[in-house]
C-alpha cells in the first residue's frame, strides 16, 4: 500500500470539518416495508482541510505536504480532533480505556480497537494508526510495560506480547490515534484574492482501509 508515516499537520486539522459515513442500500416494498443493507463492516471518515487554512503560510504548508504526497497517489495520517483518543475527550489516555480481547493461552498477537457504545450496540473500530508513545496496555487489571512485556506496531496497531496471555485474561488497552487517509483530489485551487475574500480552498479528505 501506498503509505506515508506522517501526520498531515495537526494545526492546520484543528477546525476541518467531517466525521463517519457509512453505506446503506434502502430497498422499499410493494407494501411500503424497507430492507436495509450495507456491504461496508466498518464506517469511513471524511473530511475537508480547506475550511481551516487561516493565512497564506496554512496554504503554502498545504500545497507542500500535497505535492510530498503527489496528490492521491500516496496516503497519511490524519489527527480527527473530535475523536483521536481511547477515552472521553475530557479524559486522560489509561491503560484500561477498551477491552480489545480476552487471552486464550495461544495467541500474542491483538489488534487495537475502540468501542462505540450506544445503548445495547456496540460497534468496534480498529484501529490501524496508534501515536507512537501513547498507547498502555493492562492485563487482567495490572498495567504492563512496554519494550518489556508487549511491543506496539504503530504502523498496523498490533500490540505483539512476548508471552501469550493466559486462558480469560482480560486484555485492555489506552491510546491516541489517527486516521489513515489520503486527498480525495487531484487539483487544489487557490488565488490570493479569494482568500483574503474568505473564501477556502476545497480539500476533501478520505479514510483508506489499511
Amino acid at each position: 500500500m501506498n503509505f506515508h508515516e506522517v501526520r498531515f499537520p495537526a494545526s492546520l486539522s484543528f477546525g476541518s470539518i467531517g466525521g463517519p459515513e457509512r453505506h446503506t442500500d434502502v430497498v422499499t416494498l410493494a407494501n411500503g416495508f424497507e430492507e436495509r443493507n450495507t456491504p461496508w463492516r466498518h464506517s469511513r471518515r471524511r473530511y475537508d482541510a480547506g475550511v481551516a487554512m487561516r493565512s497564506l503560510d496554512d496554504i503554502e504548508t498545504l500545497i507542500a505536504f500535497f505535492e510530498a504526497r503527489q496528490g492521491q497517489i500516496y496516503g497519511f495520517r490524519w489527527k480527527d480532533w473530535t475523536d483521536y483518543k481511547s477515552c472521553g475527550a475530557r479524559a486522560e489516555v489509561a491503560y484500561d480505556d477498551q477491552v480489545i480481547a480476552v487471552g486464550d493461552d495461544v495467541t500474542s498477537d491483538f489488534q487495537l480497537v475502540k468501542r462505540y457504545r450506544s445503548g445495547e450496540q456496540v460497534y468496534e473500530r480498529p484501529i490501524t494508526k496508534p501515536v507512537a508513545g501513547t498507547v498502555r496496555v493492562g492485563l487482567g487489571g495490572d498495567e504492563q510495560q512496554d519494550g518489556v512485556h508487549y511491543e506496539v506496531e504503530a504502523e498496523t496497531g498490533m500490540i505483539r506480547f512476548a508471552h501469550p496471555p493466559n486462558e480469560g485474561v482480560e486484555i485492555t488497552a489506552g491510546f491516541e490515534f489517527d486516521v489513515p487517509v489520503r486527498f480525495d483530489i487531484d487539483r487544489i485551487q487557490t488565488s490570493l484574492a479569494s482568500f483574503q475574500a474568505g473564501d477556502a480552498p476545497n480539500v476533501p479528505i478520505v479514510e483508506v482501509r489499511v
